[in-house]
Parts: structure tokens; sequence; C-alpha cells
């Protein structure tokens, strides 16, 4: 039990403090701090926090986010490693830096950024380059783009790409041509598109939801209270959800999916309120995993999620009805996106539409 010192005590220190009578066992404790010795002895996922960035933060990682270096694993990441460079193309999986490259390239899933490689948008969270101006788009990626798939021995695609502000629709014309040449050399293949928010805008969401893929992914990175903190001031909370719900509703066959990191200070109270959030609109596939920064001059983990703290978060996600819940440390937006589970669910949702 914590009690606060009488007014009329008077010590040398800045803050009141309160001390027991006899010598030894005296007690300094400055009423100020009372909250924080309430918060560090409860589990810190019940305690709202921010994350800073602060390039002199040294902490070790746990054992459990050591992942296999990509080069020791099989040939087929050197082919895709190959081709992209011979056709100057760009993939989030290099340009963001993931752990898991080399598990998901050698899985056979692979994730092109298209629009370039800088982006227009500054998220606290994200190695990709920025710029306000950066270089005009290749009007020639879409082909390059489907012509490199022709060649892989891929049966999944992810493509995202960079924030284009500078462009009018953001590029989602660029975006829906790329995945329309696809469908045209490999009609087979399941495409995923995990795209910005368009600054809201209404035209270019339904020009992507109607360009025959079979996943709509956006993201919402993290809980709604950190989101002026991580995320760059143009995108919002609410934009995201709305832009979810807009790409569902546009287009039924989609399945929508969305991503949150952990470890940026949020409580379990939002974790869970973010995931109600996404089912509210309609999303079906969820992915969630641990935050770690790029460099130095990216925002501070806050906290390393345990585990076991993910398989709940996968438990709970099931319950509320997500159809494909993807969570683990080293999980990622596009992680095993074209795993067994998640082409099933696909299919289904094919079967369902044919016969409506």
């Amino acid at each position: 039990m914590f009690v606060t010192e009488p007014f009329h005590v008077r010590t040398k220190y800045k803050y009141p403090l309160w001390s027991l009578t006899r010598k030894k066992n005296r007690l300094l404790i400055q009423t100020r701090t009372y909250l924080f010795i309430i918060a560090s002895n409860k589990d810190k996922s019940q305690v709202p926090q921010v994350p800073i960035v602060s390039p002199n933060q040294k902490t070790s990682k746990p054992e459990w986010l050591r992942a296999i270096a990509p080069e020791r694993v099989h040939s087929r990441f050197r082919q895709l490693k190959d081709t992209v460079a011979e056709l100057g193309l760009h993939t989030v999986c290099e340009e963001a830096q993931c752990p898991n490259i080399g598990e998901c390239w050698n899985g056979g899933t692979a994730t092109v950024m298209l629009l370039g490689d800088t982006c227009t948008r500054g998220c606290r969270f994200c190695a990709v380059k920025t710029s306000n101006r950066p270089p005009p788009p290749d009007p020639l990626e879409p082909f390059k783009v489907a012509q490199a798939l022709a060649e892989w021995n891929l049966d999944y695609v992810v493509l995202t790409s960079v924030d284009r502000d500078d462009i009018l629709d953001g590029g989602a014309d660029h975006f829906a041509r790329t995945v329309e040449l696809i469908k045209l050399v490999k009609p087979e293949m399941l495409v995923e598109c995990l795209v910005g928010d368009f600054s809201g805008n209404r035209q270019s969401v339904e020009r992507l939801a109607t360009c025959g893929m079979e996943v709509f992914a956006h993201n919402l990175e993290t809980v709604a209270r950190l989101q002026k903190y991580v995320r760059d001031r143009r995108a919002n909370y609410q934009q995201s959800l709305d832009m979810l719900r807009e790409a569902k509703k546009l287009n039924p066959r989609l399945i929508t999916k969305s991503s949150i990191m952990l470890g940026l200070g949020e409580t379990d109270l939002e974790v869970k309120q973010t995931m109600l959030d996404l089912r509210k609109v309609g999303v079906e596939a969820l992915t969630l995993g641990q935050y770690l920064r790029p460099t130095p001059q990216h925002l501070n983990v806050v906290e390393y999620i345990t585990p076991e703290r993910f398989d709940h978060w996968k438990r709970n996600g099931l319950e509320m009805g997500f159809l494909y819940v993807a969570s683990g440390p080293l999980v990622r937006s596009s992680y095993k996106a074209g795993e067994y589970y998640m082409k099933n669910i696909i299919e289904s949702q094919k079967n369902i539409h044919s016969y409506e």
C-alpha cells in the first residue's frame, strides 16, 4: 500500500517524500512515481505505452527471433533474386529487410514491389526509402513483372507498392494493369495485392478491387491510439477501415486481409478492439507479427511479445470469425501468403460465388 506524504512535510527533494521513522528501514518514495511503480508490477500488455525514436536503445533480441540466413537455403531463392536484379524489379522482401525472405521465396511465394523503390510517405517503422518527389514509375514495369512471373515456378504472388501521393490516382491503374497482365500470361496464378490507402480515393479502390485479384490486403499496422506515432500523418485508422469495407462492398468475391504489428506499446484490450474493428468491416484474413526496428532512426521496440502470446491472438482471431490467422514473432503481412489453407479459402470463395 502506498501512502502520500502530508502537505506540511518539507524536504530538500523536488517532489514530496514520505519516510518511515526507523532509520534502517527508511523508505523514500516520490509520490509522482507511484503510478509507475504500480504499472511496472503489471504485465506490459495491460499498460498503454508510446514508442519513441532513440538511436541509443540497445536491446538484445530474444532467442525466438532468430531467422535462418536466406543465402543458405535452396536454389529457388537464388533464381528469384537473379531475375529480380536482371529485370530491374523490386521486392518488398529485400527493401523492407523482411526476416522471412528465404522461407517465403523457397516456399513458392514472392512479394513484388511496384511503382519504384521510393515512397512519398515517412512511416516511422518502415525501412523503405522516402522522398517527396520520387522518380516516375517505369511504364514497362507491368510487362516486366508478368514476364518474370511467367518464368518463376510460383503459384501465388503478392503485389505491393510504395505510396505514390505524387500520382493522381496513387498508382492504382498501374497496379491494376500489372494484375491484368499476370492473369493474361498465367491465369491460374493466385494474386494478392497489398495496397496503400490511396488517400481514401474511391475510384482508385474500385479500379483495384475489380481488376481480377483474389486477395485485397491493406494494413492497419497498429492500434488506433498509436496511429499518429507509427504511421505517416496522411494515414489514419478510420480511413483504412473504410477502404477495406469499400473493397469488399465493390467485389464480394474478394478475400480482404489486414495486418497488425505488436510490441509498439499497445495493450491487450487495444489489440482485441482492433481485431473486432477489422471483423466489423468484413476482413477475413489477419496476420500479427513482432515489430522489429530496422535502423536506429526508427521507432524503438517497446516490448518483445512471446510466441505463446501470439498463439493466444491466433486463437482469439479464429474465435472472432477470421477465416485465416497467421500469428507469430516473425510473421509479416505476406508471410506464407500462398500456404495451403489460404489457397483453400480462396477456392471456397470462388465456389460460393459461382452458385450466386
